[in-house]
């Protein structure tokens, strides 16, 4: 008998188990004892026993993602106190359809938990306990050179052909600071209302790694370039809104590492130096969230910042922007901070949501249950999605089926700050600012996303409006030069959230790439305003470019009907006109388009 088993199966076990149901009794049983199960993400065998305790976990999403393993073809049963699996072998269980084979090769699908629904399930944790979460954000800096050497840097670029005697740690070769770095992290430290240090230094942080090659990092540890601080930040209206301002604690210069590359089968690692020696601006926060949506909240208006002061591109996907979150929780009530947890693998702002929202149940569960001093300092790491296989004795399996895993597992123990061995890079000289360097780093700031925000409420736009525009320093700026011509705000604010944002979304376009300028838009929203057209004629295509292509590929896609065209058939002119409106979804200018038509169906060939 060949089956398929999902992770149904595990998450099956655990919840009966765990509930102690009993399940239907017919068949033949298999014994748990015979359940082979192998992860194919890590190539590691597992007892059932061993991640039973992860399955109500995965009962929840797995029986929401794959509905139909719910049937008589897989039967548990508890019989003296074991657990046996009965599958039923049907004539029709080995025979699937068109449709149920393209449904298992589909990607997990995320469940999505309405924020209410989400807020009320985190408000339950904060009656007894409440988390105490700061965040550690590298950003990487968009410097043409690396931070102590000449190297240029692009992602992507094959590996190991950005690198030098310097990125390399080979003896003998000294760093030398790049002076980019050192206005970056001016600009930001005043950005988020930093005291600056007019004299700091460097230092070595030493650990062993295969993508550090020196052997140690270059990074300050005790006078860093900035410290205090603060950062300002709206809630989304879904998340209950409000305003929230978080401490930072301190801003410091560092290079990134290397990285690794893995084959396939876990047998051997390869090294990228690339990234090695790229400038990186450490932000440490205060520990003043409370909740999964403020931390995410908190890195989302610092990506905004970084952006809009163009000091990175704060792509999360890229590694630009990359935040370690530590965790603790603690009685309310109590002054003492609990034991801090630090979680990785963080590469959106929902998985930083998530990931912290799972870490505080789980604390708190501990904690609930008396258990707290299990609760370690240590490195955890976020695991969203993963494959299993579960093999039945004198059976096979076929491919895996992926399915969504969300939890934290323990990574490594977390090292102190002794561990690192911290000791003043002799390399490098002290980084010495001058007030008149401070004050023209800051007459060079642009207007940040905060003060943009508050500028737009006084102009009366909805929170909603507000977010919405201040988010994209582009979309923000061609706003603002939309209103700067004379348009008026509200109906700017309408045009460009509404018909604008959704033609970019299809195009899956920038607002830097069309064609319509500010000044074009402020002259339609007078002219609607005024009467002199109608809001349905003003999204009418009126480019005289675009028509043109539209009607030279309904032209070319339809040569019988054009040669009919030119035979006599002049009605047919109607039929290209329909079609290129079908094209344009009825937004072509009738004018132009028949203008157009009429040129290109009578051209000399």
């Amino acid at each position: 008998m060949r089956r398929t088993v999902t992770a149904v199966v595990p998450a099956l076990l655990g919840y009966f188990i765990l509930s102690g149901l009993n399940c239907c009794r017919h068949l033949c049983l298999v014994p748990i004892a015979s359940l082979k199960l192998f992860n194919s993400a890590t190539g590691v065998w597992w007892r059932v026993i061993d991640f039973v305790n992860m399955a109500s976990t995965l009962f929840r999403n797995v029986i929401q993602a794959q509905p139909l393993f719910l049937n008589s073809s897989a039967l548990l049963r508890r019989k003296n106190g074991v657990l046996y699996c009965t599958m039923k072998s049907t004539s029709h269980s080995h025979t699937q359809t068109a449709t149920e084979e393209k449904q298992q090769q589909k990607s997990p699908q995320k469940i999505k938990v309405p924020p209410q629904k989400q807020m009320k399930e985190v408000s339950k944790i904060g009656a007894d306990y409440e988390a105490v979460i700061g965040i550690e954000t590298h950003v990487q800096l968009s410097t043409l050179t690396k931070a102590f050497c000449s190297c240029p840097y692009s992602y992507g670029a094959q590996p190991n052909t950005c690198i030098c005697p310097v990125c390399m740690g080979l003896p003998g070769a000294l760093p030398v600071l790049n002076s980019k770095v050192i206005e970056c992290a001016v600009k930001l430290a005043l950005a988020l209302n930093c005291r600056l240090s007019f004299s700091s230094k460097f230092d070595r942080k030493q650990y062993f790694y295969p993508d550090l090659p020196k052997g140690y990092q270059i990074s300050q540890f005790d006078i860093p370039i900035a410290t205090g601080g603060s950062i300002d930040l709206d809630l989304p209206l879904e998340f209950g809104g409000g305003h929230r301002r978080f401490g930072i604690t301190r801003i410091h210069m560092e290079e990134d590492a290397g990285k690794l590359m893995h084959s396939g089968n876990g047998s051997y690692s390869q090294v990228d130096l690339n990234r090695a020696g790229v400038p990186l601006l450490e932000i440490v926060s205060e520990p003043d969230m409370r909740t999964g949506i403020e931390a995410s909240e908190y890195a989302a208006e610092l990506q905004r910042v970084v952006r809009y002061l163009g000091v990175s591109n704060g792509n999360m996907q890229e590694g630009s922007l990359r935040c370690d979150v530590n965790v603790s929780v603690r009685p309310i009530g109590q002054a003492e901070f609990g034991t801090k947890v630090e979680i990785k693998n963080l590469n959106s702002f929902s998985a930083i949501n998530r990931a912290i929202d799972f870490e505080i149940s789980r604390q708190v569960n501990l904690h609930s249950q008396g258990q707290q001093d299990s609760i370690v300092q240590e490195t955890r790491l976020w695991e969203e999605e993963g494959k299993w296989m579960v093999f039945f004795e004198n059976t096979t399996a076929t491919d895996p089926i992926p399915f969504l895993v969300q939890k934290t597992v323990t990574m490594r123990k977390k090292e102190g700050l002794a561990d690192y061995r911290y000791f003043p890079e002799p390399d490098l000289p002290e980084v010495v600012l001058t007030k008149a360097y401070m004050d023209s780093v800051g007459k060079s700031l642009p207007e940040l996303p905060e003060a943009k925000r508050r500028r737009y409420e006084e102009m009366g736009l909805s929170m909603q409006d507000v977010l919405f525009l201040a988010n994209d320093i582009a979309v923000a700026d061609f706003f603002d030069a939309t209103i700067q011509k004379g348009a008026d705000v509200k109906l700017a604010a309408n045009w460009i959230m509404g018909d604008i944002a959704a033609y970019l979304k299809n195009e899956k376009l920038s607002i830097i790439d069309i064609k319509l300028v500010p000044h074009e838009l402020a002259e339609l929203i007078a002219s609607i305003k005024s009467g002199t057209i109608s809001g349905k004629i003003g999204k009418e295509i009126t480019d005289l470019g675009d028509i043109e292509k539209m009607v030279d590929k309904v032209i070319a896609e339809n040569p019988k009907q054009l040669e009919q065209y030119r035979s006599g058939k002049t009605k047919l002119q109607g039929y290209f006109a329909g079609q290129v409106m079908k094209a344009s979804k009825g937004k072509a200018n009738p004018g132009i388009l028949n203008k157009v038509l009429v040129e290109k169906l009578n051209a000399k060939v």
